[in-house]
């Protein structure tokens, strides 16, 4: 049986919520580890777009975005 192809819009605007539901229980979190967490959610949402949803295109977003996040506003 084939798997249906889910569009890439559907799978982002899930993502997005996901991350806006995880984010909310995060209120201990200091700046610098919620501008990581951000970054990587955005980061593997671009990455999986950019690549056409590959598992690598999306960890590798991931990790660029969680490291540009983390060292957003560091000082």
């Amino acid at each position: 049986m084939p798997m249906k192809h889910i569009p890439l819009r559907t799978t982002g605007t899930a993502v997005l919520a996901l991350l806006a539901l995880g984010l909310s229980a995060c209120s201990g979190m200091t700046q610098q580890e919620k501008n990581t967490a951000i970054g990587a959610g955005v980061g593997a949402i671009g990455g999986s777009i950019l690549t056409g949803g590959s598992t690598a295109g999306t960890v590798g977003g991931a990790a660029v975005g969680g490291v540009i996040g983390h060292e957003v506003n560091k000082k």
